[in-house]
Order: structure tokens, then C-alpha cells, then sequence
């Protein structure tokens, strides 16, 4: 079982800072890719931010030049640094790990959510 533990949200003002974690624990062979994902209310989760296990990452256009995801592997652990944050960035986020499991050869992946932290921007 893997279980994902978030922390860092809170009530910032207009244009300030916030910087998310996410750590990963249980039993499993490795984490592929890492994430966040945000839903306001009255709105469907969307990603804001993916990271591959090889630093890779992708960002969505309403953020971009604003957040920044990074990991630590050797931590399992995934942040995203929120900048000049807005009141539309006001949300709950949520942590997503896609963790691979090893059964003898065979590899299982699969998504893991966290419980989500609450982002609150006021203008």
C-alpha cells in the first residue's frame, strides 16, 4: 500500500508565495511519474504540474513561469513552489504518484492520490 502525504497549503494574500510537498511511503519498487492536480470548487481536477522520475516536467499554461515542480527521488518526494499566486489559483490541491509495483517480472503501475491540501488566495 502506498500512501501519499501532503502538506504546505494555507491562506496567502494576492501575489504571494507557497510551496506545496508531497511525500510518498509503503512498500514499492520505484515512482514513475509525480504531480499535482488542483480542483476549485464547481470544477473538475485538472494537472498543473507532472515530473518524470528523470526530471522531466510539463506544466499548464495557467501557470506557467509561475510554479515550479521538483522532486527528490532518493526522498520520494514531489514540491511545487507556487509564485505570484492569484485568486483563480484558489483550490484544493491534490499529490498523484504513479508508483510500480514488482510481482516476481511482471511491473504494475498505478495512479495513488493524496488526501489533498486547500490553497486559498484573497485578493
Amino acid at each position: 500500500q502506498v500512501q501519499l502525504v501532503e502538506s504546505g497549503g494555507g491562506l496567502v494574500q494576492l501575489g504571494g508565495s507557497l510551496r506545496l510537498s508531497c511525500a510518498a511511503s509503503g512498500t514499492f519498487f520505484s515512482i514513475n511519474t509525480m504531480g499535482w492536480y488542483r480542483q476549485a470548487p464547481g470544477k473538475e481536477r485538472e494537472l498543473v504540474a507532472a515530473i518524470t522520475s528523470g526530471g522531466g516536467t510539463n506544466y499548464a499554461d495557467f501557470v506557467k513561469g509561475r510554479f515550479t515542480i521538483s522532486r527528490d527521488n532518493a526522498k520520494n518526494t514531489v514540491y511545487l513552489q507556487m509564485n505570484s499566486l492569484k485568486p483563480e489559483d484558489t483550490a484544493v490541491y491534490y499529490c498523484n504518484a504513479n508508483v510500480i509495483m514488482r510481482y516476481g517480472l511482471r511491473n504494475l503501475e498505478t495512479a495513488n492520490w493524496g488526501q489533498g491540501t486547500q490553497v486559498t488566495v484573497s485578493s
